[in-house]
């Protein structure tokens, strides 16, 4: 398995991997609830169903921290087959708009002083 990862745009990051497995076993690993389960649970959706899907190729899901301040994201897997005879994945993982405007509002917020920590 191959892998690499990069930035997209300052919202999110993208990772790539080569695996051996067919491109139609991946597609069921990502996309039946039942398998997707056991790698990505239902209560880190924020729906149980997909955002979208191109049956073979891509599906999408918003998923919604657990915690405060409770952010929510978009992951995207797309799917390829590559020259090994095996699949090329590739997530990407972004923050939504609203939530990367809430936290750039957040950071900018300098009503306290500064902390310094003792080594």
């Amino acid at each position: 398995m191959n892998d690499q990862m990069t930035e997209v745009q300052e919202s999110g990051f993208e990772q790539r991997y080569d695996l051996d497995a067919p491109p139609e076993k991946v597609w069921r690993a990502i996309s039946i609830a039942e398998f997707r389960e056991k790698w990505l649970p239902k209560d880190m959706l924020a729906e149980p169903e997909s955002v979208s899907v191109t049956p073979g190729e891509r599906v999408r899901y918003r998923l919604r921290d657990d915690a405060p301040p409770f952010l929510e994201s978009f992951v995207t897997f797309t799917i390829a087959p590559n020259a090994a005879g095996g699949t090329s994945l590739r997530i990407i993982h972004e923050l939504t708009g609203a939530t990367v405007e809430r936290l750039s509002r957040s950071v900018a917020n300098a009503n306290s002083p500064p902390l310094m920590l003792a080594a």
